[in-house]
């Protein structure tokens, strides 16, 4: 009897842990604007099996992919990713509907297409932003640069055109990503003014000087340029920033040589290969693969044959 009495007592306390106290379901309580948002933005989307979970009969803070406040109940980040071609949609506006978002990640959605929107200014609280393998074209908006807390910034893998625009070079921001587009024209010298700490421009049509990403007082950690067609004199680069420790050159008409600062101990991967680059390798490189050198114009010394 004894036992059964614990026993009872016992379920009876699991019971009350699970029950919701009402203060927390008020908390959780998705924002009724906001859930207004996201079922257009689903709407947009053509209703689509990946968001299957947004519908009214569960609070919108518990659907895939949203986060929210707890004490407000206004949505923060939305992240969808796709792992099939099931979405075939334009980019819908109305994701600039949601005041309160901090982190909006739209992941392999290959069918996804148009512009990123004007509405997006309306983000103000907006930290990262992710768009990638989309198929979103046309200009890279120069209204980004207004949203004035984005941090990271990933535009990769998408069908993006024209020049990097200048205005992303006024305001600070930690990670740019825009490989894999259709970019041409020279990278803006107002981006040498930024502390990145990770940059990615490959598999692009870019041109002109790299140089301003380089220097004693910089803090980028790892630098991706390969695959274009930037074309500077590399030996004008004689200070590396100490962070740096990933840098790929290669597949470029880079000219010149290579400076002793290349020889850092702290740069652990270094490709210039597929460049017109010429001279001694530097001592202190020798440990770096012979192919991260290879299709130069007149690179010689170790890990390439001796110089004549």
């Amino acid at each position: 009897m004894k036992n059964l009495s614990i026993f009872i007592i016992s379920i009876l306390l699991i019971i009350l842990i699970c029950l919701p106290t009402p203060s927390l379901s008020k908390q959780n309580a998705c924002n009724k604007n906001d859930e207004k948002t996201l079922l257009n933005i689903k709407k947009s989307l053509g209703n689509p099996n990946i968001l299957a979970s947004w519908h009214k009969t569960l609070d919108c803070c518990q659907w895939d992919g949203i986060y929210c406040t707890l004490n407000t109940g206004r949505v923060t980040d939305v992240n969808i990713f796709s792992a099939s071609d099931n979405i075939s949609a334009q980019f819908p506006p109305e994701i600039g509907d949601l005041p309160y978002l901090q982190n909006l990640a739209l992941i392999n959605l290959t069918n996804l297409y148009g512009q990123i929107p004007s509405s997006f200014t309306k983000l103000t609280r907006l930290n990262s932003l992710a768009i990638t393998s989309t198929s979103l074209s046309g200009p890279i908006p120069s209204f980004l640069s207004e949203l004035k807390n984005l941090m990271f910034l990933d535009l990769s893998y998408n069908k993006f055109t024209g020049s990097i625009p200048e205005s992303l070079g006024w305001f600070n921001r930690q990670v740019l990503y825009l490989s894999n587009n259709r970019l041409t024209g020279n990278v803006p010298k107002s981006l040498g003014y930024v502390n990145f700490t990770k940059v990615d421009f490959s598999e692009n049509q870019l041109t002109g000087d790299l140089s301003m990403f380089f220097g004693s007082n910089k803090t980028i950690r790892v630098a991706h340029f390969f695959r274009n067609h930037f074309q500077f004199n590399l030996s004008e680069v004689d200070e590396l920033p100490e962070s740096l420790w990933d840098l790929q050159l290669d597949h470029n008409k880079i000219y010149g040589s290579l400076s002793a600062a290349f020889a850092s101990e702290s740069l652990q991967y270094l490709n210039v290969s597929y460049n017109r680059l010429c001279g001694k390798i530097p001592q202190g490189l020798q440990k770096a693969d012979e192919t991260s050198f290879f299709h130069n114009r007149c690179l010689c010394g170790s890990p390439l044959p001796a110089c004549s």
